[in-house]
């Protein structure tokens, strides 16, 4: 890479991750997103933003970490997307960032998660459209089918790692169906995914932000070449359906296509790798499950509250403008923790208790809010859900073999590895 990379970084990630690791003893929200700590327990940096107020203004960001005001900026107009283009920086330098082309990818415009409208209007209105009654049914056929392949290829009585083994290849299944991809080339996405989650966090090193960028490129390739064949033979999934529609450029459709790829499978993956350690970890709610089958779906908004697999977003403030009784000047970056949020007891009573019958789970904020709310959460859930139950029910004696690693993300939150002990396989009746 150019020079010129290097710069791109230094703006982007480099002065970010000098000041963070500078302010990281006396700030909570340093803390959160540079410490090995915080990655295995972020709660309490995020209780100590609480403690010192609803919006805290930092040298860089303002933070918030409560509910009421996080969901209120997601859904506020007067508060857009932020990415490089929204930093105040000369003309000069901005003007020669513009010159160095990276490729489609799901944290920079046209991206649908880095735009505002009327783009976002537009793109996301071609997207949905491909989200057909008919489409969400094959991936239900699917998940049904790759999950139970899955979990037969398991050793009952054996010991496997549940992330690679399971939680891993479950999503990415999905995401091959819904784009069209062969599912020979599995270990290829999973690749390009690994490389690329990393751009979602903040301060991440150069090294790492140019082997996720380098990765972007290999999958630049092999989307321009697999575009080309859906145009000659175009298949009955959704990326399909964008191609042969035409309202979308190829770099349109393929920064929705990696999109589509990092939102679909890090969420569902970190879903269910969180969701089983903490099941595990309450027994007691693991119970009522067998108890009671039809909890499945309230326990999945649980495990999205409780442990979510995505924990901040950020908006840029489009205007002066107030939340609540705070003064926000345009060109405010406001990070808010959806971890954070998730937890505030001004929503949740007894927030950090793992209750699969909480009455308001569902309205966590673990898939936005607003314009920018997750257009595969129905998906998310319903994978989350057959998943977590099918391996419950075919493993009833499943127990960790020491202890799960953390990938190491801040933003994206789950497991790397999760040793298990599969115990005894049951016979499932048909669900």
């Amino acid at each position: 890479m150019s020079p010129r990379y290097w710069a791109r970084w230094v703006v982007e990630q480099g002065g970010a991750r000098y000041a963070l690791r500078l302010q990281a003893r006396r700030d909570p929200f340093a803390r959160l997103i540079t410490t090995q700590a915080a990655l295995r327990d972020p709660y309490p940096s995020i209780e100590e933003i609480r403690q010192r107020g609803r919006l805290l203004p930092k040298s860089y960001w303002t933070v918030t970490a409560d509910y009421e005001f996080t969901r209120a900026i997601l859904r506020d107009s007067r508060f857009g997307t932020f990415g490089p283009d929204g930093m105040d920086m000369p003309k000069w330098l901005r003007n020669r960032l513009k010159t160095v082309q990276t490729p489609p990818n799901p944290v920079e415009p046209p991206s649908m998660l880095m735009v505002d409208p009327p783009e976002h209007t537009r793109l996301r209105k071609s997207v949905s459209a491909a989200f057909t009654p008919r489409a969400i049914g094959r991936l239900r056929d699917r998940i049904e089918s790759v999950t139970a392949e899955l979990l037969d290829a398991l050793p009952p009585g054996g010991s496997a790692d549940l992330i690679e083994g399971f939680a891993q290849q479950v999503p990415i299944a999905i995401i091959a169906e819904m784009l069209g991809f062969p599912q020979e080339k599995r270990d290829e996405f999973l690749a390009w995914g690994d490389a690329g989650s990393p751009l979602l966090d903040i301060g991440i090193s150069w090294r790492t932000w140019r082997d996720a960028y380098l990765a972007m490129g290999v999958m630049d390739g092999y989307l321009d070449e697999h575009l080309a064949r859906l145009r000659r033979e175009p298949g009955e999934d959704i990326l399909s359906s964008l191609v042969t529609a035409g309202d979308l450029d190829d770099r349109e459709l393929k920064a929705t296509a990696s999109l589509l790829m990092g939102a679909g499978f890090e969420t569902t993956v970190n879903l269910i790798g969180n969701g089983v350690v903490q099941l595990l970890s309450h027994p007691e709610q693991l119970a009522k499950l067998k108890e009671d089958p039809e909890l499945w779906g309230q326990a999945v908004d649980e495990i999205l509250r409780f442990d979510p697999p995505v924990t901040m977003t950020a908006r840029l403030a489009l205007c002066d403008t107030e939340v609540g009784e705070h003064a926000v000047p345009a060109g405010t970056v406001v990070v808010m923790s959806l971890s954070g949020a998730n937890r505030d007891p001004a929503k949740f009573e007894e927030p950090n208790s793992f209750d699969i019958t909480r009455s308001n789970a569902r309205e966590h904020l673990t898939f936005s809010s607003g314009i920018h709310t997750c257009l595969g959460a129905s998906l998310a859930r319903m994978e989350g859900a057959y998943a977590l139950r099918s391996l419950f029910d075919n493993f009833p004696d499943l127990a960790l073999d020491g202890e799960p690693h953390r990938r190491p993300l801040y933003t994206l939150h789950g497991y790397a590895h999760m040793p298990v002990r599969l115990g005894r396989r049951a016979t499932v009746a048909a669900q």
